[in-house]
């Protein structure tokens, strides 16, 4: 039964399916990008507090006359290690990487965009049906296979929260204009309380596509 649903949710027979899977792998690309360049970051701070380290020890050393062994092998120890962390970060080869997805990204916007212009067509054309199979061509290629899955179950989560955000957003705009109070709550999760809750089917149906993604990261 898992296995049908997911046929019928991958399988993508409108425009809508291409835009919400577009959207999907973009954001996943994303989160691998920001990951490479955090742990980019940390490397090139890393560097920078040993550099400063090293310079400091060597003004104390010159400053105080400092001959003793100890005073000599430091500032070499940290030059050192300098070298292994750079050496490190260039094996990493995070400037490759990070351009990699910076180029699968600007695909998957440009056949996004595309896809937009065409929501009011019956059907997907046949160039735009190539233009999506680039884009995913191309988002698997920049990620490797175990960083694609879980880059995607964070994009899809959070997509999906976004879309019921909105959902609430959209219902309490209505309660307003009807006159029905609401409450804002100081809450990150639930921002808005209804007095009246209702659940939509739209809710219903994206819980239940948040479901099969939680089932998935269990496998």
């Amino acid at each position: 039964m898992l296995n049908l649903y997911l046929y019928n949710y991958m399988k993508k027979e409108t425009i809508s399916d291409l835009i919400n899977s577009l959207r999907s792998r973009r954001d996943a690309l994303g989160y691998a990008h920001e990951r490479l360049k955090q742990d980019s970051d940390s490397y090139n701070k890393i560097i920078i507090v040993i550099s400063l380290m090293t310079g400091a020890l060597e003004s104390i050393k010159m400053k105080l006359d400092l001959t003793e062994a100890g005073w000599s092998l430091a500032p070499i120890l940290l030059s050192s290690l300098i070298a292994a962390t750079s050496a490190l970060m260039k094996f990493k080869n995070y400037p490759t990487r990070m351009e990699a997805i910076t180029q699968a990204s600007s695909i998957l916007n440009n056949c996004l965009s595309k896809a937009r212009n065409h929501q009011e067509d019956p059907e997907i054309n046949e160039d735009l049906r190539s233009d999506y199979n680039a884009s995913l061509l191309a988002c698997e290629t920049a990620i490797y296979p175990s960083e694609r899955k879980a880059f995607m179950l964070q994009a899809n989560k959070n997509l999906l929260m976004i879309l019921k955000a909105e959902q609430k957003y959209f219902e309490a705009v209505d309660d307003a204009n009807s006159g029905i109070s609401i409450k804002i709550s100081n809450s990150s999760d639930d921002e808005l309380d209804y007095s009246d809750s209702r659940a939509s089917e739209f809710n219903k149906d994206k819980l239940n596509k948040l479901e099969v993604i939680n089932e998935l990261q269990q496998l």
